[in-house]
């Protein structure tokens, strides 16, 4: 299913960012904090009734991390929105020679995430 992945987790010092990054690149929705000292932002996408993932507000203690890969319909698109949206390309490549697209992506704040697509 396009779009889609499954466990992960964002930290960033800026989860406002992040959540306009994601969003506007895949769609995805979030879910409030619970109560409590951790800023844990849970985080939905199209096709999953539950959550898959979650944003972890760092406040700056810890540095940002993400690491997954997110299968869509067009590799080469979604470069195009990243820059758009403030991100960076990082290595694009374009049939791997196996029938895989795939780009390593980086969001607004330097977090490191792959796009894929199979042919």
């Amino acid at each position: 299913m396009d779009n889609t992945v499954t466990w992960f987790e964002v930290a960033t010092d800026d989860p406002e960012g992040a959540q306009r990054f994601y969003g506007g690149l895949f769609g995805w929705t979030f879910g409030a904090s619970p109560a409590g000292p951790i800023d844990y932002r849970t985080i939905g996408y199209p096709g999953r009734e539950q959550p898959g993932g979650g944003f972890y507000n760092t406040k700056g203690e810890f540095p940002a991390h993400a690491i997954f890969h997110v299968e869509v319909a067009d590799v080469e698109q979604k470069c195009r929105e990243t820059e758009s949206l403030g991100g960076k390309v990082v290595t694009k490549v374009i049939d791997d020679g196996a029938g895989t697209d795939f780009a390593y992506l980086q969001d607004g704040s330097g977090n490191l995430f792959g796009v894929f697509h199979r042919r």
